[in-house]
């Protein structure tokens, strides 16, 4: 084959897609993080794209931070702005979902490409250092008397931590309609309302908060665990006679319309990256149990999750 016509089908085959992987692997990568800076969103998008860089599955990663109604807003701007981009990504978990059910935004996941699910975590219940309250049983006490008076800071309506405590309000005999949830578009802004004592507890993935408990600024009252965290001596809500469990996952999509080996080629690169040294220290730093779940698996594991996390919300009068 000619020079001229070899470079020719290469230059066609690259604009279809159809590159094989090596060809791709190190494009830019354009990740959408769909809420404020400082949150686990945030974290997690960066840390994807630091070990995909390291891997050699990018060559670099731009971030664009856009928060606001449980990743909606970004997820929006996302849908309308990378449809048929194999080299965009954007950061999504439970909490997504938790905002679709209850805020019935204008666009839906079915838009864009399941790729991955990365991690899971469990929430944290903390207070501020100064609160009057001391444990989760001075907090239920205060609840039962007068449910608005407890503001609960935390992520976006639907937020886990949300659901958390609508299900530990109904657990306690507490109507869930009436707890006082102060939502937040990130967890920097949640971080800094605890810390100014703004709410009376707060709730998030607990490396969100690992610091702030670990120097004493938070005091960790509770866990949302079936088992008390390896290494973390904090309390399940289990074991103070709250029978509450719920997690947190986060994932990555891709952008709508893209070909089957587009997602192939985009699966590969972010599960060639959860193999790096750079995420595994991510791991570890940030105490997040690695949840790898790829293609078609992943893709049932949201339908599922988004059926059940319904029926829980429905149950504890979220929905």
């Amino acid at each position: 084959m000619r020079r001229d016509t070899f470079l020719r089908s290469m230059a066609m085959m690259a604009l279809a897609g159809g590159l094989p992987l090596a060809a791709r692997a190190a494009d830019p990568i354009k990740m959408m993080i769909p809420a404020n800076p400082g949150g686990g969103w945030d974290s997690t998008g960066r840390a994807l794209g630091a070990a995909m860089e390291q891997a050699g599955t990018a060559s670099s990663v731009s971030y664009d931070n856009k928060g606001g109604a449980a990743g909606a807003i970004g997820l929006a701007q996302f849908v309308n702005s990378t449809k048929g981009d194999p080299d965009a990504l954007i950061v999504m978990g439970a909490v997504m979902l938790g905002g679709m059910i209850t805020g019935k935004p204008p666009v839906s996941l079915s838009q864009a490409t399941p790729i991955a699910r990365l991690t899971s975590e469990y929430n944290v219940f903390v207070l501020p250092a100064n609160s009057p309250f001391k444990t989760m049983a001075d907090v239920v006490a205060q609840l039962k008397k007068d449910p608005g008076s407890v503001k609960w800071g935390g992520g976006s309506r639907g937020a886990t931590e949300h659901i958390a405590a609508a299900m530990l309000a109904r657990a306690v005999g507490v109507d869930p309609a009436k707890i006082n949830y102060v939502a937040f578009r990130g967890g920097g802004e949640a971080t800094a309302a605890i810390l100014g004592g703004n709410v009376t507890v707060g709730g998030s993935g607990y490396s969100e908060f690992a610091e702030y408990i670990r120097t004493g600024k938070m005091r960790a009252i509770a866990v949302t665990s079936e088992a008390r965290l390896p290494g973390i001596d904090v309390p399940t809500l289990k074991e103070q006679g709250i029978n509450v469990v719920i997690g947190n996952w986060r994932g990555v999509y891709g952008a709508g319309g893209i070909t089957a080996a587009q997602r192939k080629q985009l699966t590969d690169r972010v599960v060639a990256a959860t193999k790096s040294k750079s995420w595994a220290d991510s791991l570890a730093k940030n105490n997040w149990t690695p949840a790898l779940l790829a293609g078609p698996a992943f893709e049932t594991f949201v339908d599922e999750e988004f059926a059940s996390l319904r029926a829980v919300m429905v149950k504890s009068g979220m929905v």
